[in-house]
């Protein structure tokens, strides 16, 4: 009878370190990343929102995005967009989710006229601003395009790469 019990002694530590070394491998299986189709403009919004403040700035609709950018309300499948709540301002941020992946581009070179329209309006006026449209953040991801123009567009913008 003892020698069975001594048996089972030394299958326990076995066992127990089969089971940590099960659990540490499932544990460290590497970060749950997230495809640009399972992620709404709203939930990076939202995540910008946590990093800076948004309050300055006015929330706007599909009117507006179709007024500043001329995109086609039908390519887009979802959209955050904030402006500045002053005209004599150049706060802007736009986060735009497409329908199709293949629009990015044109969607992109829509914005670029949008930003060149901005340097003329503030270029003598307000050199400060004119230096925010200047230094601007523009780029894609899968379907989403991203655009800051803010003294915190790098905040914003690694907020945006840190959604995916």
């Amino acid at each position: 009878m003892k020698k069975q019990w001594n048996g089972k002694r030394r299958f326990y530590p076995v066992m127990l370190a089969l089971v940590v070394v099960f659990g540490v491998l499932t544990g460290c299986s590497g970060k749950d990343d997230k495809t640009p189709e399972q992620i709404s403009a709203i939930q990076i919004g939202k995540s910008i929102e946590q990093v800076v403040s948004l309050k300055e700035m006015k929330k706007e609709d599909l009117n507006k995005l179709q007024k500043l950018y001329k995109i086609d309300a039908n390519s887009v499948d979802d959209f955050i967009l904030y402006t500045s709540t002053s005209n004599v301002k150049a706060d802007e941020l736009a986060v735009i989710k497409l329908k199709d992946e293949s629009q990015v581009e044109s969607v992109k070179e829509k914005i670029k006229q949008r930003i060149e329209a901005q340097k003329m309006k503030f270029k003598d006026y307000r050199p400060d601003e004119y230096f925010l449209v200047e230094n601007h953040v523009l780029k894609t991801k899968g379907p989403f395009v991203f655009f800051a123009v803010s003294k915190e567009a790098d905040s914003m913008e690694r907020a945006f790469d840190g959604a995916f």
